[in-house]
């Protein structure tokens, strides 16, 4: 079986997801801080996973990673931001990051549903 091409960039958002995680866990600052990685953590995981998944079973299919991906960097990374000490405003990032979540599992569903329907 060949990977697709964005099996790697789930792999390597999935390792830092972990990294993240304990970091969190360990060494946040505060239970807010501790709590915002946290979230973070679990929603680029679930997301890296995602992209992994699309990858293996819809190579061509290429948007729904990167949506993810861009959730990912928008959402998390905003989340990460504000445990870190970054300016409120960052926090407005975070919706775009969802909407770009829902946006790529609406076009992996949609992939799916164009490749049962071509196969007959």
């Amino acid at each position: 079986m060949q990977l697709g091409r964005d099996a790697w960039l789930g792999a390597v958002l999935a390792l830092l997801a972990v990294g993240a995680g304990a970091f969190g866990a360990h060494g946040a600052g505060d239970e807010r801080a501790a709590a915002l990685i946290e979230t973070a953590a679990r929603y680029q995981m679930w997301h890296a996973l995602a992209i992994i998944l699309a990858a293996i079973a819809l190579p061509a299919a290429r948007l729904p990673s990167w949506c993810f991906t861009g959730g990912i960097l928008a959402f998390s990374g905003s989340l990460y931001a504000l445990a870190l000490g970054a300016p409120g405003p960052v926090a407005m990032l975070a919706p775009l990051g969802g909407l770009a979540f829902m946006a790529g599992w609406a076009l992996l569903a949609l992939a799916f549903w164009r490749q049962r329907r071509a196969a007959g």
